[in-house]
C-alpha cells in the first residue's frame, strides 16, 4: 500500500489489509487532521478495507468532528461499504 498526502486529500494505493497500513493511514490522517477540519480519502483499487480503519474513521467523524468523505476506485469496495450502511456516514462515492 502507498499513501500521498496532497493538501487536505489523502491517496491510498494497493490493498488495504495489514497493522501496518492501519498505523500508515492512522498516521496520516492524524498529521491532516491538525491543519483540516475536512478530508478527502481517494481510496484508489482496494478491494477491502480493514474493520480497524473502518473504526478509525469513525473516531475522525464522531469523536473528534473531522468532515470525512471517501471516493473508491472499485464496485467491491463500494458494495462492502454498503453492506456495512456506510455509505451516507461515510459520505462514500464511486469513481
Amino acid at each position: 500500500m502507498k499513501l500521498k498526502i496532497e493538501g487536505n486529500r489523502l491517496v491510498i494505493e494497493g490493498n488495504i489489509k495489514s497493522l501496518k497500513d492501519l498505523e500508515d493511514i492512522k498516521s496520516a490522517l492524524d498529521s491532516m487532521k491538525k491543519e483540516h477540519n475536512s478530508i478527502k480519502i481517494d481510496i484508489v483499487d482496494s478491494i477491502s478495507i480493514t474493520s480497524s480503519v473502518i473504526g478509525y474513521i469513525n473516531k475522525l467523524i464522531h469523536a473528534d468532528n473531522v468532515n470525512i468523505s471517501i471516493e473508491v476506485g472499485t464496485q467491491q469496495l463500494y458494495e462492502i461499504l454498503d453492506e456495512l450502511n456506510l455509505i451516507d456516514e461515510f459520505k462514500v462515492k464511486r469513481k
